[in-house]
């Protein structure tokens, strides 16, 4: 998509195609986990490759018949290191699904009570497996333990199945709240004390999330919009 000036990235919604048909995996099949992960890390590099390409794709597809330009992609890549999602005012998660990076959530505080939802992003051979809702969710909770009482997101008219999703985990539809020239929606939504700790799997000594039985998460079972995205 055509640069902006202003960051973050303007082809970069908050969440790129997240859902697929729903699948569910019997005994012995891959788990989900979701954890912190160095926003300059190779696994998280790659997986800002693979969302802002298809993100960027998406729109001049729609917009204007072709993929974007190679040189307008390496770009803008490079210019939005994503250093926002560090602590300790930001933080960026990673999803693995069989021990497989298959996606991301970003977090960051843009004052003491609001944070904003960010880079949500899973590999298409991912999707349909419970991890679009458990990424968000793992999301709230990085803003929670930031201190954030309320989160924020926009994203693209085209990605129907994102706002379908943020819709069915309780975010309300708003008013702009900012100047991105891209972003046709907006949600908002409070956050409450969120869970307790029960049922989390830690890694590699940090908390992380995690689905065993490579099943949908109960809540995501009935799958989120068609066609697929988050």
């Amino acid at each position: 998509m055509p640069p902006r000036t202003d960051p973050p990235p303007a082809h970069a919604p908050t969440s790129a195609p997240l859902t697929g048909p729903a699948t569910a995996s019997g005994a012995g099949a891959a788990s989900w986990t979701v954890a912190p992960e160095p926003y300059d890390s190779p696994v998280a590099l790659a997986l800002w490759r693979a969302y802002y390409t298809e993100v960027s794709d998406r729109w001049y597809l729609l917009h204007e018949g072709h993929r974007t330009d190679p040189a307008e992609l390496e770009r803008e890549i490079a210019a939005h290191t994503g250093s926002e999602l560090a602590p300790p005012t930001g933080q960026l998660l990673v999803a693995r699904y069989g021990g497989r990076p298959a996606g991301t959530a970003g977090v960051r505080l843009l004052d003491a009570a609001t944070a904003e939802l960010t880079r949500v992003f899973l590999r298409e051979e991912a999707r349909g497996r419970g991890g679009a809702v458990l990424l968000v969710t793992a999301a709230e909770d990085a803003a929670r333990a930031l201190g954030a009482r309320r989160m924020i997101l926009d994203t693209r008219g085209d990605l129907v199945e994102a706002r379908a999703l943020y819709a069915r985990l309780g975010y309300t539809e708003n008013a702009r709240h900012n100047d991105d020239p891209y972003a046709e929606h907006w949600f908002s939504k409070p956050l409450g004390a969120g869970e307790d700790d029960a049922g989390r799997a830690m890694t590699g000594g940090r908390p992380a999330r995690r689905v065993g039985g490579g099943a949908p998460a109960a809540h995501d079972r009935d799958g989120v919009s068609r066609p697929g995205h988050a």
